[in-house]
C-alpha cells in the first residue's frame, strides 16, 4: 500500500498541461483542451431546465434553471464559460450552466483533473463531480457521488473533495470530505484532481494532496460503491442548501466558473 501510495504522489506531482499520452504506465485517454468555438456534443451533454418535475432545484433547494444558450455556457478563447445570470423580469431569475461526459460513458479508476478558475460571490456554487454511468447498488446515494471540487461563495478560497455513499453522506452528515485553500491567487486557475484506484481516492489542488478516503477490510458497497463506471459533471449553481446558507447577493451577477481543460488519466 506505502508503494502503491509513493507511486500515485509521484504521478500527481510529474502530470502538468501539454503532457505527453503516456507516462509512468498511465495512459491520457481523454483530453478536452475547448479549443472549439462550440461545445464537443460527442464529448458533452448539456443539462437543461430546473430539475423539476421529479427533482425541482436538483434535491438541494437549488435556485438556477439549466440552459444551453450562449450566455450561459459557451466556449471562448480557449475556455469554457459557464456564467450564471439574473433575469429581474422572470419569477425564477437565476439561469446557469451543467454538462456532463455521459455521452462518453464514463471511467473506473484513474487520475481526473481539471484546470478551472472559481466565480466570486455570495451564493454561487461551481463544481466538479462525478456520479456514476449505471446506480449499480441503486438510487443515491447507494451507488456513490465523488465530488471532485465544490466551492461556495460565501467561503471563498476554500475548496472541498467529498465522496458520498450508503453509509456516508451529507444527508446524515457522515459524508468522507476534505478541504484546503487555494494556494497563491484564489481568483486564478488551479487543477483540481483525484486519484482513484480500487481502493483509495486521493485528492489534490495543483498535485498538493489535502485528502485522502482509503477503503477499509470491513467495507461493503454500502461504504465504498466505487468499483464501477462514474461519469463527469461541471456546473455552476446558485443557492441551495450548501450554496445558499447565507443568501444570495444579487450584484455577485454575472459570474462565470471558467473551464481551461479536462484530461482523463488510466493505467494501461
Amino acid at each position: 500500500m506505502k508503494t502503491l501510495y509513493f507511486s500515485l504522489v509521484i504521478l500527481m506531482t510529474m502530470i502538468s498541461p501539454a503532457q505527453p499520452s503516456e507516462i509512468n504506465g498511465w495512459h491520457l485517454v481523454f483530453e478536452d483542451n475547448f479549443n472549439i468555438s462550440t461545445l464537443d456534443r460527442d464529448n458533452w451533454k448539456a443539462i437543461l431546465g430546473n430539475g423539476c418535475p421529479n427533482n425541482c432545484g436538483f434535491g438541494n433547494h437549488e435556485r438556477q434553471t439549466y440552459t444551453s444558450n450562449p450566455d450561459n455556457l459557451k466556449i471562448t478563447n480557449g475556455k469554457l464559460r459557464i456564467t450564471a445570470r439574473r433575469r429581474e423580469d422572470k419569477e425564477s431569475p437565476y439561469f446557469s450552466a451543467k454538462i456532463t461526459s455521459e455521452p462518453m460513458g464514463g471511467w473506473q479508476y484513474g487520475k481526473i483533473s481539471v484546470r478551472a478558475k472559481l466565480p466570486n460571490g455570495v451564493g454561487t456554487w461551481p463544481a466538479i463531480w462525478m456520479m456514476p454511468v449505471v446506480n449499480k447498488y441503486g438510487g443515491w446515494p447507494k451507488s456513490g457521488e465523488i465530488d471532485i471540487m465544490e466551492h461556495v461563495g460565501y467561503d471563498y478560497g476554500t475548496i472541498h473533495g467529498t465522496a458520498h455513499t450508503q453509509t456516508f453522506n451529507h444527508k446524515i452528515n457522515t459524508q468522507k470530505s476534505g478541504h484546503a485553500k487555494i494556494p497563491n491567487n484564489p481568483q486564478g486557475f488551479h487543477v483540481y484532481s483525484i486519484v482513484w484506484t480500487s481502493n483509495s481516492i486521493i485528492w489534490s489542488i495543483d498535485d498538493k494532496i489535502y485528502f485522502t478516503f482509503t477503503k477499509g477490510k470491513e467495507h461493503d458497497v454500502q461504504q465504498w460503491p466505487f468499483d464501477q463506471p462514474f461519469y463527469l459533471i461541471l456546473n455552476l449553481a446558485v443557492g441551495g442548501n450548501w450554496g445558499g446558507q447565507q443568501g444570495i447577493n444579487n450584484n455577485a451577477f454575472p459570474a462565470t466558473f471558467a473551464i481551461d481543460w479536462v484530461r482523463v488519466w488510466q493505467k494501461k
